[in-house]
């Protein structure tokens, strides 16, 4: 990690994603309109549309569900439509307007909690929740794996661990590595520092598969899976001349496994020995 203070990296974290939550610039409708957040929708879910296989929300009707880092609120209003008992917390005020107005805007269930807080300090008490999720966001704090052992700690034994990572083998991270390393001047850095300083946010992180069964054996986790999933690339496609789409999407679809963007991760935290 670099030497700047972790209390300083986490305010520019806070001050870049303060400026505009997650995929609302995917919206050009008035910003909190009904209008604005069906566009956000749209967006995500066309995008990503394996969100709703990995994260499953009718599974958890009247089940305790956290969701860290909630952004503008768009997985979160789902557990809430589903009839989950839902908390949610995100570090900038700005998700958080974002979600207060969504709920308002649909006249949704209020939610058990949401709040402004930090990801690797968690405001609840252990062994709380049915499932701990987290899609996208983790890999923003500083020190991700804090941030992941502290939604297992808040998971009751039993229960279940969902979270995305961004793949460091991926296609967007070597294409990153062309733009910010290669193209100028500086083929020796590495995959993990252009993901550091070029994307998004500062101090973004970015796994293996390895590294993530590494990580979360060693926090006793069971059961887990890992999948890497591709962002639909319909608008990068779209500016390819129409004889080449079908090959590159074929490309895609045969390397999605090892190339995809999105590590989707599930886990199940152990019950209690009994010895």
């Amino acid at each position: 990690m670099p030497e700047t203070s972790v209390d300083q990296l986490k305010a520019e974290v806070k001050a870049y994603w303060n400026r505009q939550s997650c995929e609302t610039d995917q919206a050009q409708s008035q910003k909190y309109s009904r209008e604005y957040f069906e566009e956000i929708e749209k967006f995500r879910y066309s995008s990503q549309p394996f969100i709703h296989a990995f994260a499953q929300f009718t599974r958890y009707r009247g089940k305790r569900v956290l969701e860290v880092g909630f952004g503008a609120g768009t997985d979160f209003v789902q557990w809430l439509r589903a009839g989950a008992r839902a908390s949610g917390i995100d570090l900038t005020e700005e998700a958080l307007a974002n979600l207060t107005h969504r709920i308002e805007v649909y006249g949704l269930p209020k939610p058990e909690s949401i709040q402004v807080g930090d990801a690797e300090n968690l405001p609840f008490e252990s062994d709380t929740f049915d499932l701990g999720y987290s899609y996208g966001v983790l890999h923003h704090t500083p020190n991700t794996e804090k941030a992941i052992r502290e939604l297992v700690r808040v998971v009751r034994p039993g229960g279940e661990v969902k979270i995305m990572l961004y793949n460091r083998h991926s296609i967007c991270a070597l294409h990153s590595w062309v733009k910010f390393a290669l193209l100028k001047g500086r083929p020796w850095k590495s995959l993990s520092w252009v993901m550091w300083h070029h994307q998004e946010s500062i101090a973004t992180t970015t796994y293996t598969r390895s590294e993530i069964f590494r990580m979360f054996a060693d926090m006793g986790l069971q059961d887990v899976r890992v999948d890497a999933l591709m962002m639909q690339p319909d608008n990068t496609l779209s500016r390819l001349p129409f004889i080449f789409r079908p090959f590159i999407r074929a490309f895609l679809n045969l390397t999605e496994y090892w190339l995809g963007w999105s590590l989707v991760i599930y886990a199940r935290k152990p019950q209690p020995s009994n010895s």
